[in-house]
């Protein structure tokens, strides 16, 4: 299926960008969170007259995305977790965690902002994490996991 992007998707392309996802992707995730619309005439013509206005949008976005970064780049957090004698944790710390924890310093960050690829942490130590602000935009934080006293 062909669609039109409202908007820069990670890994698919740029504002403004025709291009071919597979017909699920586009009905169930693109379309309906207005990242992209069904690319015939009648929406290319309409996206062409509100394109200075969707480019405005989006540099005004990406410089929130911006603004965040100077103020949580290089943050640091700790999080107490109850923990074996050998340093392993009795449960792990997970996105939501890490994003009260961030709450509590003052850091509005969405939960699903938080990249964790190795997945929870279940040991105690620092962690280096990466928050994506943006599609251009990743943030990295340090997560140090003591042990509940």
């Amino acid at each position: 299926m062909q669609i039109i992007l409202l908007e820069q998707v990670v890994n698919l392309g740029r504002l403004g960008d025709v291009v071919n996802v597979k017909e699920g992707y586009a009905r169930n995730f693109l379309i309906p969170h207005g990242k992209a619309k069904r690319a015939t005439k009648e929406n290319l013509a309409e996206f062409e007259q509100k394109r200075a206005e969707l480019e405005a949008q989006q540099a005004e976005i990406l410089a929130q995305a911006k603004s965040k970064f100077e103020k949580v780049n290089g943050a640091s957090v700790q999080i107490a977790q109850k923990a074996g004698v050998d340093g392993r944790l009795f449960g792990s710390v997970t996105h939501y965690d890490i994003a009260e924890a961030l709450k509590v310093k003052g850091h509005e960050i969405n939960k699903n902002q938080i990249q964790m690829p190795t997945g929870p942490i279940k040991q105690i130590g620092d962690a280096e994490i990466a928050i994506s602000l943006h599609a251009e935009v990743t943030a990295t934080i340090t997560v140090s996991v003591t042990p509940e006293a």
